[in-house]
């Protein structure tokens, strides 16, 4: 089981803060820093000192870490061309030595959009799978061939695909909750699928749908990783987890019963049930990026009965 360090810096963070969180992830044995990709705070605080961009910010850290995986859950593909996101993907992979991951989804937040003034269509899922083929082909054609896509929203004449990532394939995540389109597209295009924020129950149901659109496209189930994102907050005691869910506003109970919460023994127990039903990755949403004492003894406590 692999864990993942999984930040919201639009809640408030500065790319040194994301640094820093960085590289503790790297140094305690983490897989991969990812990050959200968002221009707007949500919720209470004041999401000062405002938005970070998330792959000008991935490229820094591309240069400044050296084993970690890097990626997002997930971009928004409302804020980008899909021929721009293939170019900066790319080149950012190549800054990183081929730890990119992409996470692409179809942009849900309307308020982000129109704070700062980005297009908010209505077709935004069929946008994306536009998008998913663009890109994918883009990376995917032969160097000295051309790419061509001709879609209701995007056209793409004599393409030169480049530049090429480091990667041969840089792996695609799609994630989401919905039943039916969400499936086919992870079940064709994507190299691993998350489920955010949902229960055991819930995400083995939505494994097994990805696992049968999968092979409807002519895949095998397995040809996927499956993985959940949990909000975490673990603590040596019960006052450390109280205090430490006090300071991300969140309730213990609540906290327990919809995310990784409690002593690492409680953790780990709940680990293993996502585990059992196929998950094979955690994204640990970290929300106090101060708290590297947090990070410590995850790595220390939870992800050392892990390995």
């Amino acid at each position: 089981m692999d864990l993942r360090i999984f930040t919201e810096p639009q809640q408030g963070a500065t790319y040194d803060t994301l640094l820093t969180v960085a590289k503790a992830t790297e140094d305690l044995g983490f897989d991969a820093f990812f990050r959200s990709d968002h221009y707007l705070k949500m919720g209470s605080g004041d999401g000062l000192p405002g938005p970070t961009d998330a792959w000008i910010t991935l490229a820094g850290l591309a240069r400044e870490t050296k084993r970690i995986r890097l990626g997002t859950l997930m971009t928004a593909g409302t804020f980008r061309l899909p021929g721009v996101l293939a170019i900066q993907v790319a080149q950012v992979d190549q800054m990183s030595g081929g730890r990119v991951e992409l996470g692409l989804g179809a942009g849900w937040f309307e308020e982000e959009h129109k704070a700062y003034g980005i297009p908010f269509p209505k077709e935004k899922f069929a946008r994306l799978e536009e998008q998913l083929a663009i890109v994918t082909g883009l990376w995917a054609t032969e160097a000295g061939e051309t790419f061509d896509f001709h879609g209701s929203f995007y056209d793409l004449t004599e393409s030169p695909a480049l530049p090429k990532p480091a990667q041969d394939r840089i792996p695609v995540l799609i994630g989401g909750h919905g039943a039916t389109r969400t499936p086919r597209l992870a079940g064709k295009y994507a190299d691993e699928f998350n489920m955010p924020f949902a229960s055991v129950e819930d995400s083995e149901r939505q494994f097994g749908r990805v696992r049968a659109a999968a092979e409807e496209a002519g895949r095998k189930g397995d040809d996927l990783v499956y993985s959940n994102a949990l909000v975490v907050c673990v603590g040596k005691d019960e006052a450390e987890v109280a205090r430490r869910a006090a300071a991300i506003g969140r309730e213990v109970d609540e906290l327990k019963v919809n995310g990784l919460a409690g002593s690492p023994h409680e953790v780990v127990d709940k680990i293993g049930r996502y585990q059992e039903i196929g998950s094979r990755r955690i994204y640990l949403q970290v929300l106090d990026l101060d708290d590297l004492d947090h990070l410590e003894l995850i790595s220390s406590q939870v992800q050392s009965q892990l390995s």
